[in-house]
């Protein structure tokens, strides 16, 4: 669904590499996220103007470490490698990479010693240094033969550098952080050096993609996987939008969803938008299949395979429905799938590991090019209201991830009185839209406490907010004290079984954003 204007970004593990990728789409061009030994074959028939090299965790100089093609670089395709990329593309050409005096974790300074396109329009802040964010611990210590050092630190002698005929360019630092000022002009620079035309937007995604959707199903009938989250509801209304009536959306209520959230899908979807719903109460089902389940992946996988097994179900009593569309985006792709070399699989995602392999539906998956802030802004277009649009992301297997250990009836009953204080308070404090979660995990612990003149042994519920813009890292949100407060006042006194409520201060990495 994209265009022929794109700039693939190779991955050798970085935790920043959507965010490269993420940084180009922001200025309205496509790109895409390839394993680090991706031909340059099947770079070259994929049209790709240009290509990035990410950072990565490894050294060069050590086996079994990612490297990209050597022919990458005689392809007449221009090059930017960031931090490992540069090393990478250093070593590979014959220049000097070793490990450094120092390690260089954070905010530095860069001594623009050379000039290139790459750098046009970026003014340095003080003198002729530059600041911008490192973090490697090898360093090119000597350019390759046909480069030009373009500038250094006191601990990197050699912190970016180009070929210009080739159109080959590499820098330490990572201009894609906001850490580093200007590093958007950077990166701007550099696709002005590919050529590429910047007409990547949602407009002209809803476009492709409708026409797309109509070319592949045809006069089929679609079912699709509607939760009431931003996610599938995009999906909902961009399918019907191209299709109409050959779509049916069924909602399914597991049991494992927010207080109030199931009656609230079935009155905006099908009183509102007027589409056709199909709303199955399986609670009972997905219960069973969690019994004694502890395992978070188990719990994943388990549900994922009752889903569908709901909707092939569903499907034989309205007939033949082909097709099942759901909201996989892309960073649920990506965490899915372990290159080698780059990021290791952290879960597995209900919507791409936990599909089972005799499925009977054909997928339509038409938002699994973008990140969730694109998804936002392709509901604000097609109209979806801010309730909506605005929703914060909620897991695929629901609350089942957030009830730590057993997963019963009530101890989800539990849990959804605890979140839906948390919800109540986070909006009357205005931070909704701050926050990227903010939700309750009811842990698999009792402790002890004194309720009146009683001791009680009852459950600890922990509270997660975190900011964040695309979920990839994501920091814990320094909440007002009186707020947090407030919400453990509440849920202590107000959710029976409850006695104790922590806050979770934990950043990711290292941790993850949901606990399972």
């Amino acid at each position: 669904m994209a265009g022929d204007e794109k700039i693939a970004v190779l991955d050798f593990g970085a935790q920043y590499t959507q965010l490269i990728a993420r940084r180009i789409r922001e200025m309205s061009v496509y790109s895409e996220i390839l394993p680090p030994n991706t031909s340059v074959a099947a770079l070259l028939q994929g049209g790709y103007r240009g290509v990035v090299l990410s950072g990565g965790p490894s050294s060069v100089y050590e086996n079994g470490a990612p490297l990209p093609s050597s022919q990458l670089f005689e392809a007449g395709i221009p090059v930017l490698g960031i931090c490992y990329g540069m090393q990478a593309m250093g070593y590979l050409l014959g220049g000097d990479v070793v490990p450094s005096e120092r390690r260089e974790y954070g905010k530095a300074e860069i001594e623009l010693t050379g000039r290139s396109p790459l750098f046009e329009g970026v003014r340095p802040d003080a003198g002729d240094r530059l600041q911008v964010w490192m973090s490697h611990g090898d360093t090119v210590r000597r350019p390759p033969a046909g480069f030009s050092s373009l500038g250094s630190t006191t601990n990197c002698p050699v912190a970016a550098m180009a070929d210009e005929r080739r159109r080959l360019y590499a820098v330490q630092f990572h201009p894609e952080v906001a850490h580093t000022p200007q590093g958007g002009t950077i990166l701007s620079n550099f696709l002005d050096l590919c050529g590429v035309k910047r007409d990547w937007s949602m407009p002209s995604f809803i476009e492709t993609t409708i026409d797309a959707i109509r070319a592949r199903v045809g006069s089929d009938r679609v079912l699709c996987a509607l939760s009431g989250g931003v996610d599938s509801s995009v999906v909902a209304l961009l399918v019907h939008r191209a299709i109409g009536d050959q779509l049916t959306c069924m909602f399914v209520d597991n049991g494992l969803l927010r207080k109030g959230e199931a009656e609230a899908v079935v009155h905006t979807f099908r009183d509102n938008f007027k589409i056709n719903l199909d709303h199955v109460d399986a609670t009972s089902r997905f219960l069973e299949a969690l019994r004694d389940v502890t395992d978070p992946e188990v719990k994943r996988k388990r549900i994922g395979a009752e889903f569908i097994a709901v909707f092939e179900d569903e499907a034989k009593r309205l007939g033949h429905i082909p097709w099942l569309a759901q909201g996989t985006l892309y960073p649920d792709v990506i965490e899915s799938v372990s290159f080698k070399g780059p990021s290791a699989t952290i879960k597995t995602h209900h919507n791409v590991g936990g599909l089972p392999e005799n499925m009977t539906f054909k997928l339509l998956e038409p938002l699994r090019e973008l990140f969730k802030d694109e998804v936002r802004r392709v509901g604000e277009v097609l109209g979806l209201p801010a309730d909506i649009v605005w929703r914060q992301p909620f897991p695929g297997p629901g609350l089942a991830v957030r009830v730590l250990g057993d997963v019963t009836a009530e101890r989800l009953d539990v849990l959804r009185e605890a979140d839906a204080i948390v919800q109540e308070e986070i909006r009357a404090a205005g931070l909704e839209r701050e926050l990227w979660q903010a939700f309750a995990v009811l842990l698999p612990v009792r402790t002890v406490g004194v309720m009146g003149d009683f001791r009680t042994y009852a459950n600890v519920v922990a509270l997660r907010a975190v900011t964040s813009q695309d979920a990839m890292t994501a920091d814990w949100a320094r909440l007002p004290y009186d707020l947090l407060g407030r919400i453990s006042n509440r849920i202590i006194n107000e959710v029976h079984g409850v006695n104790r409520v922590a806050y979770d201060i934990s950043s990711k990495p290292p941790a993850t954003i949901e606990w399972e």
